[in-house]
């Protein structure tokens, strides 16, 4: 039994909805969640457990090697479930070497640390390093999925440096036998996640009547997984995965863009109470990405048959949920939007 578990990028959109399941479901289990409360990192996120006896925040940064060996020294976690990550391919197009810092160096330094404490009984110890099915580049014919075997071929940096550190991870396993495991999740999409996303930014741009932006011709195809059933996946992987292994997470939900954001504006004008083509009248194409793989999608059968898992919901229920979540919250979008929620979590954490 894992007593004591680290949960890196815990405030972020994903994350802290793994840190809420775990803390609820697992109230044995010590759980810290250690973010450096970059832009996408938000304490509202999960303000509902702060107070929960077996959860603890720390503000720190992974690419901090120093910083992360104390952790670990004082600590001594039996888990990781590494989370933390510069994840927007926009980001990385325009800045490669924040990327490169956070989720090529920051992997290493938490593997380093993990390593050093470990090295002298590895029983019952996990690293979980969740990453994304982006590092298998594209895929172009209608046939193909992408498989836990299929090689990488990252296109962007963004990918590259997921795939950096899927292979460090790897490279420990098979080093210093350290108990891994990865897993490469599709396109996730739920409350709480950071208005540069597809849908949140849609979302948010039908409220302000705002262009929505899309890339192209829209024709990129995503396969789509909520959330919720994501953080479930993880939790099933963590506690029954198989030491070394890999596991694809998908939805088995594919669309093309263009067509979410038509269905994402037909759902939004009825909430909105105003005629059905309104939102789409704000749809407005723009220059395609630098280098915009054209379909990925996620054959999740080892998962399903292996660990008993498989998603709860499919996209339309699933939007709808989304959808009405963020018109419930939107103080929380116009916080995240202008900024408001780094100036009240700056000023009461700092680093440790």
């Amino acid at each position: 039994m894992k007593n004591k578990l680290l949960i890196t990028g815990g405030a972020g959109f994903i994350g802290s909805h793994v840190v809420r399941l775990f803390v609820n479901k697992y109230p044995e289990t010590n759980i810290v969640n250690l973010d450096a409360l970059t832009y996408a990192g938000n304490l509202a996120n999960i303000s509902d457990i702060a107070e929960a006896p077996n959860y603890r925040f720390i503000k720190g940064d992974i690419t901090d090697g120093a910083f992360i060996n104390r952790l670990f020294q004082e600590e001594n976690f039996d888990g990781v479930i590494h989370l933390a990550a510069e994840s927007h391919v926009d980001r990385s197009i325009s800045d490669p070497l924040s990327f490169i810092m956070t989720n090529v160096v920051g992997t290493a330094n938490l593997l380093n640390a993990a390593r050093d404490i470990w090295k002298n009984n590895m029983e019952g110890k996990l690293f979980y390093h969740v990453s994304t099915d982006e590092v298998y580049g594209s895929l172009h014919r209608p046939e193909d999925f992408f498989l836990e075997t299929t090689p990488y071929d990252p296109q962007s940096p963004y990918s590259a440096s997921k795939a950096g550190s899927d292979h460090l991870v790897r490279a420990y396993h098979n080093t210093y036998k350290m108990p891994v495991v990865i897993s490469n999740c599709s396109n996730n999409y739920g409350p709480n996640q950071f208005p540069e996303k597809l849908l949140p930014l849609m979302i948010n741009n039908i409220l302000k009547g705002k262009p929505l932006p899309v890339y192209g011709k829209g024709e990129n195809v995503r396969d789509w997984l909520f959330v919720v059933d994501h953080a479930r996946a993880i939790d099933m992987v963590y506690h029954q995965g198989k030491n070394g292994e890999t596991y694809n997470i998908g939805g088995f939900n594919e669309w093309k863009n263009i067509d979410i954001v038509h269905l994402l504006c037909r759902v939004m004008d009825r909430k909105m109470g105003q005629a059905e083509g309104s939102a789409a009248g704000l749809i407005a194409y723009v220059t395609d990405r630098a280098g915009h793989d054209l379909r990925y999608a996620i054959d999740a059968n080892k998962i399903m048959k292996e660990l008993g898992w498989e998603p709860s919901l499919q996209f339309e229920e699933g939007l709808e949920k989304t959808i009405d979540w963020y018109l419930a919250n939107q103080k929380w979008m116009d916080e995240i939007t202008s900024g408001a929620y780094q100036q009240y979590y700056d000023s009461q954490y700092s680093e440790r």
